[in-house]
């Protein structure tokens, strides 16, 4: 089960909400966070969001690497375990910035993506959608390099997550995430696909 959706739509708030009710249904959940959740996804994660200048291919590079990284020592044992796994952004992510905001193409990004991800792909997304106005007010202060790219940059990622709302219309679940987060999170759980 995955979250997506612009910086400030919730998608930490939801994975943690997600995770806390599989926990308390008494269900081994494994919450990760992209990019990010290994040593070495954590260095990928200063690097991307740091100052340096990276190359849209490059940058799409480093998340598929981060991703491989976090897919080998993470989700796959978790899954191959029983437990389920909430993360926190994942192949989406890489498709609506690098893929469609940076224009280097869904197929090519999607392709880049499939090896290092070792076919695991999300059961369910949940794309929380909100104005990119309201996603900015909720960030603050842009924080990191793509956030501080503007607003021009932020109305395409958004346009993309949508455009790919429709593209994968039957993984992801668009939600309202202007709500209140337990209202988003009630719905989350309402959608939830069985879990055996």
């Amino acid at each position: 089960m995955t979250f997506e959706g612009l910086d400030g739509s919730g998608t930490t708030t939801q994975s943690e909400l997600l995770r806390q009710h599989l926990a308390e249904a008494g269900r081994e959940a494994v919450l990760t966070r992209e990019p990010g959740g290994t040593e070495l996804g954590e260095r990928v994660r200063e690097l991307v969001l740091g100052d340096t200048e990276i190359s849209p291919w490059a940058e799409a590079a480093l998340f598929a690497a981060a991703r491989a990284q976090l897919v080998a020592e993470v989700i796959k044992p978790a899954l191959e375990r029983g437990a389920d796994v909430v993360c926190d952004r994942y192949l989406d992510s890489s498709l609506a910035y690098q893929g469609l905001a940076r224009g280097l193409g869904v197929d090519r990004v999607l392709a880049l993506n499939v090896d290092a991800i070792r076919g695991i792909l999300p059961d369910v997304t949940f794309l929380l959608l909100v104005d990119p106005e309201e996603a900015r007010r909720r960030s603050g202060p842009p924080a990191d390099r793509i956030e501080r790219e503007g607003d021009d940059f932020l109305r395409a990622v958004d346009e993309a997550y949508r455009e790919l709302g429709s593209i994968f219309a039957g993984r992801i679940v668009t939600l309202d995430a202007s709500k209140p987060a337990d209202e988003v999170a009630k719905e989350v759980r309402d959608k939830l696909p069985r879990l055996s």
